[in-house]
């Protein structure tokens, strides 16, 4: 059974969502101490997390980095802010998706099933399919049969991907990545040199792409990039107008040779 914690300081909001999923047959917590979450997440160890931006103490962007340097558990936003630039910071932060208040229930229920088929479900692979950061292997029960040691991966032109463990490794220097992130970089290096159209990107990140816009893609490439500019790969990512993008064999090839 998959675990849903749920962070949200309005006590009628949290007990809906604690029963939707429950309807829908997961175990549900709520937080209840919003000035230290992470003992809480801690303790009850979930595969996917709902996050509230405006909360005490601390705003959801706050709780979401925390999370983020321990944990690549799905991270949903939900929030009464509406506006752009708010799902673009919640992205941009560590999130996965967004959906705003009133909170239209079964569209949230279907980003709850999207997020877990993609990470532990039958849309993951293998590879992808891993013990959340909360919880040891056990925990994931429907999924105890699959080896998540994180020995597999892949590579290109020397830079290697292990998607196990949401890692990227360049001349032995490793950085972790979201799931976003890794999802990502799964794509790309997949078919290194080879044109990745955005659709086929969109659609490996979200189930519900006609609920996600653009703009949402083109962010999480964003910080991609950025996180391959720390391993010393700053352009290895190309944009190609109108198509979609591709992993750069030249710069990988050249950065190779200067080795």
């Amino acid at each position: 059974m998959y675990k849903i914690f749920i962070v949200e300081d309005d006590e009628k909001i949290a007990a809906i969502l604690r029963g939707r999923m429950e309807q829908y047959g997961y175990e549900a917590s709520a937080a209840t101490d919003f000035r230290d979450l992470l003992p809480q997440l801690e303790a009850f160890g979930p595969q996917l997390v709902l996050l509230d931006i405006n909360l005490p103490y601390f705003d959801g962007y706050y709780w979401c980095r925390q999370i983020r340097t321990r944990s690549s558990v799905p991270i949903i936003f939900i929030s009464a802010r509406a506006g752009e630039m708010d799902q673009v910071m919640a992205i941009e932060n560590g999130g996965d998706d967004y959906i705003t208040k009133p909170i239209a229930l079964e569209l949230l229920m279907a980003k709850v099933r999207g997020a877990l088929r993609r990470v532990y479900g039958e849309y993951a692979t293998p590879t992808q399919q891993h013990a959340g950061p909360f919880q040891g292997e056990a925990a994931l029960g429907v999924n105890a049969g699959i080896a998540v040691s994180g020995v597999a991966g892949l590579s290109a032109g020397g830079l290697k991907l292990y998607p196990s463990r949401n890692e990227l490794e360049w001349r032995k220097k490793r950085l972790e990545l979201t799931k976003n992130e890794c999802l990502l970089a799964e794509c790309l290096l997949g078919k290194p040199g080879h044109i990745i159209p955005r659709e086929q990107l969109l659609e490996a990140l979200w189930d519900d792409v006609q609920f996600v816009d653009d703009n949402t893609l083109t962010v999480n490439v964003t910080r991609l990039r950025k996180k391959l500019e720390e391993l010393g790969l700053p352009k290895i990512i190309e944009t190609v107008r109108g198509q979609g993008y591709k992993l750069s064999m030249e710069q990988l090839e050249d950065d190779g040779h200067e080795a």
